[in-house]
């Protein structure tokens, strides 16, 4: 418990010290802790044209487990919004949920860095039921993995209602283990 909090307070003051400099293998989710974010030119059905942002933060909560939360924007206005807890699956973060409605397949999100660019997929598409506008979608959406910065604003993240909310939710899932309930929390 105590790595973890050594590891986090070095999320938090914006350092790259990892896992490997105390002589333990790198945590893949420290190496993909941080904000992304792209800026770009997006558009309506008009033809006006406007500047939107693509926002993807990760924060480990302990050895095993990260906070995602991640809004992405389309043509027309458009959005897809998620967060929750995700538990690390090798190199990759995976954020899973019950079906959104019954008889539907459950949504499993995978957030992994493949060469320059950190990667959600959402290979069923069942993650944009529910999280989604008509025009939006998780699969496929990259960030550049040098569009990375530390999270500087950590105490209004964790007191937001989406981090309290995944918070709550992974407390009462099937995907929580008792080893894993201690949360590092401020």
């Amino acid at each position: 418990m105590r790595s973890v909090a050594v590891c986090l307070g070095v999320v938090l003051a914006g350092a790259t010290m990892t896992h490997a400099a105390m002589g333990r293998p790198a945590s893949e989710q420290n190496q993909l802790s941080g904000r992304y974010s792209t800026h770009f030119k997006n558009g309506d059905v008009s033809g006006d044209t406007y500047w939107s942002d693509n926002v993807l933060e990760v924060v480990p909560v302990n050895a095993e487990t990260a906070y995602l939360r991640i809004e992405t924007q389309f043509f027309n206005g458009h959005m897809c919004s998620l967060s929750g807890i995700g538990r690390m699956e090798g190199e990759a973060l995976v954020y899973q949920e019950p079906p959104f409605m019954a008889g539907e397949k459950p949504c499993r999100l995978t957030v992994r860095r493949t060469g320059k660019d950190i990667v959600l997929q959402d290979a069923d598409g069942a993650c944009r039921v529910g999280h989604c506008g008509a025009r939006g979608l998780f699969d496929g959406q990259t960030f550049p993995a040098s569009s990375r910065r530390a999270i500087t604003y950590m105490p209004r993240l964790r007191a937001s209602r989406e981090y309290q909310a995944a918070l709550k939710a992974w407390a009462a899932s099937p995907n929580h283990s008792d080893h894993a309930a201690q949360a590092d929390q401020p």
